[in-house]
């Protein structure tokens, strides 16, 4: 290399430093600001605001008749619920509901939450003037918040997935007031932006067990907005992993290996634009 290029090579390695402690920090505070937004449309008490009180009331109904159900959904329980359920064999209607006292708790919400603050903590654990040593501490980082980010979103998104026999031994089945018997049983849950009521009637066909099912859904505003902020701040996280990893594929060729100075301006043309790509969401 000449000496021309040499500097040339040597300045570019500069602005490589300043994407790694400048660039990062700037990416981080933004993907921190939506994830603390996020944080504030959960009904829970979450990273220093407190939403838990927050009502809202929801009718959940398969016509014709077969379940009504009006519910009120306050922080991360049903605390209210007046439920009616036709029995398909035999057309009579069983009655129940839950009362304040012993409110059914919907746990996806609070163990989204959870997720969502672990992600927050990761970020505000890297201080303002921390120096990144290297892409790959960037990317050790990113990984811890893309993972909390990924297992929050999808507790919302996939529902664990129970036995018969786990829903009719469930802690929540003695909210219900009066009992149920023990050939029906419910279960309300979140899936994506839908609140859904569940219920399974169970019956024997030649000494095996089977159930008919019907669902009621209905949809939740601030769900609905938690999840399109869980988007983004995955994709943005995604976006500064994908520019972190080329600024590492500078970092393992030294200065004097490049034979070609070009190379190193495509490496740095492309993280520039990923970083207005970043900005610009």
């Amino acid at each position: 290399m000449s000496e021309f290029e040499k500097e040339e090579a040597l300045n570019l390695q500069k602005e490589f430093e300043w994407v790694l402690h400048k660039e990062v920090h700037a990416a981080l505070e933004q993907i921190h600001q939506v994830l603390v937004e996020c944080a504030h449309r959960f009904p829970v008490q979450l990273y220093g605001r407190d939403n838990s009180n927050k009502q809202d009331k929801f009718q959940l109904t398969v016509p014709p008749d077969q379940l009504k159900c009006s519910a009120v959904l306050t922080g991360d329980s049903i605390t209210h619920a007046e439920i009616s359920i036709k029995v398909i064999r035999t057309a009579n209607f069983i009655k129940t509901h839950i009362q304040g006292e012993h409110p059914w708790k919907l746990q996806q919400v609070q163990d989204a939450a959870n997720h969502l603050q672990q992600a927050i903590y990761h970020i505000d654990d890297v201080g303002k003037n921390y120096k990144f040593k290297s892409s790959d501490e960037v990317l050790h980082i990113l990984g811890n918040i893309l993972g909390s980010l990924q297992r929050g979103r999808t507790s919302l998104i996939v529902p664990r997935k129970k036995t018969i026999d786990d829903l009719i031994k469930s802690r929540n089945m003695k909210s219900l007031t009066p009992n149920l018997s023990e050939d029906v049983a419910i279960s309300f849950y979140i899936q994506s932006h839908k609140l859904i009521l569940a219920v399974y009637q169970i019956y024997f066909n030649q000494g095996v067990m089977k159930y008919d099912s019907i669902h009621a859904e209905c949809s939740v505003p601030w769900l609905n907005e938690v999840l399109v902020l869980f988007t983004v701040g995955l994709q943005l996280c995604q976006q500064l992993k994908d520019k972190s990893l080329k600024v590492g594929s500078r970092e393992a060729v030294p200065t004097s290996g490049w034979t070609n100075i070009s190379q190193m301006r495509a490496v740095l043309l492309e993280s520039s634009k990923q970083s207005v790509s970043i900005k610009q969401q």
